[in-house]
């Protein structure tokens, strides 16, 4: 079984995860929408499925591929720490940019008329 991080690396099986976000899909709906040949897209499908990332519903001659959320929700879990990380970093950005002043401050001007 492949790894979520190692499947997900490709950025087509991340489109075919996209596409089963909003509702479960035939291969040749996916293969259509990503302008792709049915047997390149099934190729990812059986990878996503191997990772757990996907299920296959048989109905009749059919086969409806659908998201299994479980293994992002654990991809999340792992990832939370460096979320705060970067919240709290760009909290700290935020207090910084808000001590300084909205415009620069005006520079005199030289006169090129005094000696």
């Amino acid at each position: 079984m492949s790894l979520p991080f190692e499947v997900l690396a490709d950025p087509t099986r991340r489109r075919i995860l996209g596409l089963l976000l909003g509702r479960p899909r035939l291969v040749g709906e996916v293969a259509h929408e990503l302008g792709m040949s049915q047997p390149r897209v099934s190729k990812h499908l059986r990878v996503l499925r191997e990772a757990g990332l996907v299920t296959v519903r048989p109905e009749a001659q059919r086969r409806w591929y659908e998201l299994r959320p479980e293994p992002l929700a654990d991809l999340d879990a792992w990832l939370a720490p460096y979320r705060r990380l970067w919240t709290e970093r760009l909290d700290a950005l935020e207090r910084h940019l808000e001590t300084m002043p909205d415009a620069p401050e005006e520079q005199p001007r030289r006169s090129t008329e005094e000696p």
